[in-house]
């Protein structure tokens, strides 16, 4: 019997997978019809490293799986027929074909091994890129081309898209994975990365069109819709959209605003599923100055402590009365109240703090105040200092 000649047909057959993955596989087969025994150990796991030469060297797992049955048939073939009877013949069959199911069993399990290692690999490499990224621990040269090889060209503008809190806190839960599907969906054809950092999504798209962001942000509210918002009992999360910037210190800069936008949403409990940096500006702003609007609210809110019920009431009414631009009757409705009992509470603002909330000039400071506060998430929450 050819075994060198059975391997190079077998390996012809497979679509040219390398024959030497084989390795002692034919001499283990036709020892195996002869003799009836099981394939060994030492056997077995050569066949396992075979997998794993194979997925390290690109070959298709189904080209594996064929080169071993078109190595088995063909053996089958060749075994000398010695005029023994029917059940002689049957049970070499039946050794030759128990050597083909263990053997080839052994070899795609170290395939899948080898599968399973490269993905964790590079599931580790992309999670050290995002740390090293987004804490600037590397230099701009580095990360440029580290994230090249992750697809990424951090040397033209880039936005963040974050998503949170209360997910899922590794990629390898299939939400997240979900998740990761359709960023990569809704940014295309721009590039896109996504890990999970400190309970939340982190998306950097390329921002070449001006428009990948915002598909970003509208598929992963889709996907929130789908995946119930996050942790069972949790708040459901919002999308954050940094604004776009260069370069690898560009990322960290849009990460860091939509940090920001989704902190300031959150304080102010914003309704809306999607926020972005750009619109929140003033509102970063105010909380930059910290002693400045702690000091506006201590000063000029500060008095209505002394109110029956406290700050908490009447805070609750300028912020609806403000929001209704100023409109009693609206903002009536919404805090279920009547009319009578909101200009009742207004009135008591300006006594208390000298500031009339219906003229502009006492507006303007008051609804800053008031915007500060529920920043600070005072009263509830001790001014410093």
């Amino acid at each position: 019997m050819d075994l060198a000649a059975i391997t190079r047909a077998a390996s012809r057959e497979a679509g040219g997978v390398p024959p030497a993955l084989l390795g002692d596989y034919l001499p283990a087969v036709a020892d195996a019809a002869a003799s009836g025994r099981r394939l060994t150990a030492a056997e077995l796991a050569g066949y396992g490293r075979a997998g794993e030469r194979a997925a390290e060297g690109g070959v298709a797992l189904r080209g594996l799986v064929d080169l071993f049955l078109s190595a088995t048939w063909r053996v089958w073939r060749e075994l000398p027929g010695d005029g023994h009877r029917a059940e002689t013949v049957r049970a070499a069959g039946l050794a030759v074909l128990r050597a083909a199911d263990d053997a080839v069993a052994a070899a795609a399990a170290g395939f899948e091994r080898a599968h399973l290692a490269d993905a964790r690999r590079q599931e580790g490499e992309r999670r050290e890129f995002f740390e090293d990224l987004l804490s600037g621990r590397a230099g701009a040269a580095d990360l440029i081309a580290r994230g090249e090889a992750l697809g990424l060209r951090l040397a033209g503008p880039h936005q963040v898209v974050l998503a949170g809190p209360g997910l899922p806190s590794s990629l390898g839960g299939p939400a997240t994975m979900a998740l990761a599907s359709a960023v990569a969906e809704a940014a295309g054809p721009a590039p896109s990365l996504v890990a999970t950092r400190g309970g939340h999504l982190v998306a950097i798209v390329g921002a070449a069109g001006g428009g990948e962001a915002d598909r970003v942000a509208r598929a992963l509210v889709r996907a929130r819709d789908r995946l119930g918002g996050g942790r069972p009992g949790a708040q459901p999360w919002q999308v954050a959209v940094g604004r776009p910037y260069q370069g690898p210190a560009g990322v960290v800069h849009s990460y860091e605003e939509a940090i920001e936008a989704l902190d300031v949403a959150q304080r102010l409990g914003l309704p809306e599923p999607v926020v972005t940096a750009a619109d929140l500006l003033v509102y970063q702003v105010l909380l930059r100055d910290r002693v400045a609007i702690t000091d506006l609210v201590r000063s000029l809110l500060g008095p209505l402590d002394s109110a029956r019920g406290g700050a908490g009431p009447l805070l609750a009414t300028l912020a609806a009365y403000y929001s209704r631009g100023g409109v009693a009757t609206v903002a009536a409705r919404d805090l279920h109240l009547s009319v009578r009992a909101v200009t009742y509470r207004l009135a008591r603002v300006k006594q208390l703090t000298g500031c009339d909330p219906g003229q502009p000039a006492g507006a303007l400071n008051l609804q800053v105040a008031v915007i500060g506060a529920r920043l600070l998430g005072w009263p509830a929450t001790p001014l410093d200092g």
